[in-house]
């Protein structure tokens, strides 16, 4: 995951915005008046399991109707959007990505292409180069030919992300995508991140603090409500990570980052005395 990313078609990171968030699945309430702006640049969003994480992501992403309150994309509503125009705005990742079917590796990321060409247009030689670019971006050129399912998940993870990287959208919202990626792929996977926040706004759910802390800002959630947010190097967001986890880890300064100081999580194991 070395290659140049190249930007959108046209358009430069956008602000996606939610205002006064209320979102149930069935009867069980998850978001509680949610209010955020997300602006260009890598924000990771974290918490605790059952925080609404993932629910946050999907309702930003248009693919849940909250009850109450609205997602707004640059000052338009996002439910205002024809659905192409917001496909070629917003690119989504999900965490369990849609491996069914008998497509190759080649084909899947094609399917990015989709919101700009439409149903029935062919891809271009311009489409295939973005489908080149995207798959050599996340190191899964070599096997394009494969069928999906012939792939480990690692593999098949950064096929998704390949897709959702030829969108081109200026919008990238991304579930858990370090899911089945070794160490070196998920460091691999944060300077790409950090490279697209450039030009992009990158929106990741990560449950792997440490990584998380690699972002820009971070948003905290805890049972569906926003704790804290802020840069990754802000104090006041360290003590609410802390919190939210019940003590179970402390913010460390990360050793030899150079430049910009960075941070990472460890786990606080009690003493013999405070057990």
């Amino acid at each position: 995951m070395t290659a140049r990313v190249a930007q959108g078609d046209g358009e430069q990171g956008m602000v996606l915005r939610a205002d006064g968030l209320r979102v149930a699945l069935g009867a069980h309430p998850v978001l509680h008046d949610l209010s955020l702006r997300l602006t260009p640049g890598w924000t990771a969003i974290v918490g605790p399991n059952g925080a609404g994480k993932s629910t946050l992501l999907r309702t930003l992403a248009g693919l849940l109707t909250p009850a109450r309150g609205n997602v707004w994309l640059q000052d338009r509503r996002l439910a205002e959007w024809p659905a192409r125009e917001r496909a070629q705005r917003i690119a989504w990742l999900a965490q369990q990505g849609d491996t069914s079917g008998d497509l190759t590796a080649r084909e899947t990321v094609q399917l990015g292409r989709l919101p700009q060409l439409g149903l029935f247009a062919l891809p271009g030689p311009a489409d295939e180069a973005i489908v080149d670019e995207a798959m050599t971006a996340t190191e899964c050129s070599d096997w394009q030919h494969a069928r999906l399912h012939e792939l480990s998940g690692g593999e098949r993870q950064r096929v998704l992300l390949a897709r959702a990287l030829a969108v081109r959208a200026p919008v990238l919202l991304l579930d858990e995508p370090t899911t089945h990626l070794d160490p070196p792929h998920q460091v691999a996977l944060v300077r790409l991140l950090r490279r697209l926040a450039r030009s992009h706004t990158v929106v990741s759910v990560l449950h792997d603090l440490p990584l998380a802390l690699q972002a820009d800002r971070l948003v905290v959630l805890q049972a569906g409500r926003l704790r804290a947010e802020g840069s990754h190097d802000d104090p006041a967001l360290h003590g609410a990570l802390v919190d939210v986890f019940d003590g179970a880890l402390r913010v460390e300064p990360l050793p030899g980052a150079g430049g910009v100081q960075r941070y990472i999580t460890v786990p606080h194991l009690p003493t013999e005395q405070e057990s």
